[in-house]
């Protein structure tokens, strides 16, 4: 494309004095995670103290987004001119006068908050960062900038070989491209696995002269933060991703639809698209006769909003409910026209597919789920993050060697993959390859990528009562089996979790979630009994220690658990009675204390306070 070549030579120096090395640089993570743990303020005392020290003129300080090592956020680069960058983690505003002394000024890396060096080989005994633990097992793709350029940056994601792929469809006709796509084996990563060069073709196929290519960047599952973390970091590779998919199917119109909780995503999008315009990619006419304009549509958080026909209404200012198919999108969409809907890490992937091949993109992962998949590890475990894997990999090797296991040495009980729709798998399925096909086979799904972690003090029951919860809440409530399914499955997890259950309540359970399963409108209706049938499936024991026996094995459900004081290690404290919210606890002051079994409500304040063990739970 001529329009880029000057504008690629002169990004290539913008890259190139950024990463030379030439001069000192302070990069500090400031995506949603870094700001939520205080990056910003971090910023400021930098910019402070180098100002202090008389060296703002000779240190750049930067802000990029999420590399990934969220649970050790404030993430901070410190690099000294000539030398290889530092990554330091948990960089608070009072470390900041200890990094620009001794490593900026003396040149002496301040090892006890060192995590990595961003060089092939060790420095000064820090270990690369290829070699770190939740680093070396993945391959980064759709995350290949994401902590590693300015996501605002235009000329980064241009010298980075950003929009090669979209010359490079340019230089083939549509009918190639969507064959490109087809030979990649790329699947729709939000959560359906439909192949995304069979879709394309369906929307090429349709005859009509106007038509309309979706981002669903409408990503709601608790604990999942991948298409967040991927607009927040590199912004441009999706609108890349939609250039090339409205090339291909024949659409000039896009839109991106982002939730509005996401108001740094929105930001960085917005500036991609007036860079864009700018450099003359967008809203204009191009070389080949190609013209395309983006436009963002913010959303209001509706979870059934995932689903394409009801993200469709939401864009044309109708409530956010789901249609029967057919007609399919493809042939009747948006405005009643041809569209086509792709996920954030699906566009984010085309563009890079596309410039280099459909083969080594296809060389990856397993064989009927290709190429690599970004997962977001949550809940009770070591390293908490955003990470990029084979199709293929096990799930022990996730959750153990890139997540480093359960935090504070707790056991692993269970961990719940693709969101509230997904299933609860155990410590049995450590070795099952991640993959759409195999995590189907035991009741679970890939979906969108979140993965939650429990330990041994998390209760079945309870997660399941939890996730059915938040399904009833956002179902949009236009068909039968959805709406009251999901309020008759929660009412009865509430009744076995409050030790009132009876064992006619499994087979009620099962019989309401199959004919959700059979008879919803749509896939959220569709998945959400997957939790219940795979907790009742994999932790059967559990829900008959409820009803039975009128104890939670985890102790996690309040109405089950009572609290009360072991005289004997009471040292009088007095800090359990000050955390109780309802005044249950009495006692002197270095007197054993006791607790009203009346006023107690089981909420564990003063379990988890109690610093001598005192405080016991049956």
């Amino acid at each position: 494309m001529e329009i880029l070549q000057k504008q690629r030579d002169e990004a290539q120096k913008v890259w190139e004095d950024f990463s030379s090395g030439k001069k000192a640089r302070v990069m500090v993570g400031a995506a949603t995670c870094g700001r939520a743990a205080g990056a910003l303020d971090v910023i400021d005392a930098f910019k402070a103290e180098l100002k202090a020290q008389g060296l703002e003129s000779d240190v750049d300080v930067v802000e990029t987004a999420c590399i990934g090592l969220c649970y050790a956020e404030p993430l901070v680069e410190v690099r000294r001119a000539g030398e290889p960058s530092v990554l330091y983690s948990r960089v608070s505003p009072k470390d900041v006068g200890k990094l620009v002394k001794e490593h900026l000024i003396e040149g002496n890396p301040v090892i006890a908050k060192a995590e990595a060096v961003m060089a092939d080989s060790e420095y000064k005994g820090i270990k690369p960062f290829s070699q770190h633990p939740m680093i070396a097992l993945q391959k980064r793709i759709v995350l290949r900038n994401c902590g590693v350029i300015n996501p605002s940056s235009f000329e980064h994601y241009l010298a980075r070989g950003g929009y090669k792929g979209l010359e490079r469809a340019f230089s083939m006709t549509p009918e190639e491209v969507i064959e490109e796509m087809k030979a990649s084996g790329l699947r729709g990563r939000g959560g359906a696995g439909f192949p995304t060069g069979v879709k394309w073709g369906f929307a090429r196929a349709s005859k009509s002269d106007e038509k309309y290519i979706i981002c669903n960047a409408d990503e709601g599952d608790p604990g999942a933060f991948m298409d967040r973390s991927v607009l927040e970091g590199d912004p441009h590779s999706v609108i890349e991703g939609l250039m090339v998919a409205g090339y291909a199917i024949g659409a000039k119109h896009a839109y991106i639809y982002v939730r509005s909780e996401y108001p740094l995503a929105i930001e960085r999008l917005r500036t991609a698209i007036s860079q864009a315009e700018a450099a003359g990619l967008l809203k204009r006419k191009l070389e080949n006769g190609f013209e395309f304009e983006i436009k963002i549509k913010k959303g209001s958080g509706a979870f059934v909003c995932g689903e394409e026909t009801s993200l469709m209404a939401s864009i044309e200012g109708m409530r956010a409910m789901p249609r029967p198919k057919p007609p399919f999108p493809a042939n009747s969409g948006l405005f009643k026209k041809p569209t086509n809907i792709n996920n954030v890490e699906t566009l984010a992937a085309v563009s890079s597919i596309m410039r280099d091949g459909a083969a080594s993109y296809a060389a990856l992962g397993s064989e009927k789920s290709k190429g690599t998949k970004t997962f977001s590890l949550a809940g009770k475990i070591q390293r908490t993050g955003l990470i990029e894997v084979e199709f293929g990999m096990k799930l022990g090797d996730i959750i153990n060697s890139i997540g480093g296991g359960c935090a504070d040495g707790k056991k692993f009980k269970a961990v719940q993959t693709g969101g509230p729709s997904g299933g609860c798998l155990t410590i049995e399925h450590m070795d099952l390859p991640v993959d759409y096909e195999s995590l189907g086979s035991v009741g679970s799904i890939i979906g969108s990528g979140g993965m939650v972690v429990m330990n041994e003090d998390s209760c079945m029951v309870d997660v399941a009562k939890f996730f059915v919860g938040f399904t009833e809440n956002e179902s949009c409530g236009k068909c039968i089996p959805c709406r009251m399914g999901t309020q008759h499955i929660h009412a009865i997890l509430e009744k076995i979790t409050s030790g009132e259950g009876e064992m006619e309540d499994i087979e009620r359970l099962k019989k309401i979630a199959f004919t959700m399963k059979q008879s919803s409108l749509c896939g959220l209706g569709q998945t959400a009994p997957n939790p219940i049938l795979t907790t009742l499936r994999y932790f059967e024991d559990e829900y008959i220690a409820h009803i039975k026996e009128k104890r939670c094995p985890a102790q996690a459900c309040a109405k089950m658990v009572h609290y009360f004081v072991d005289a004997e290690k009471c040292t009088g404290c007095t800090i359990c009675e000050r955390v109780c919210p309802t005044g249950a606890i009495s006692g002197g002051l270095k007197k054993p204390h006791t607790i009203d079994a009346q006023k107690c409500i089981s909420c564990g304040a003063c379990f988890q306070n109690c610093r001598f063990g005192a405080i016991l739970r049956k």
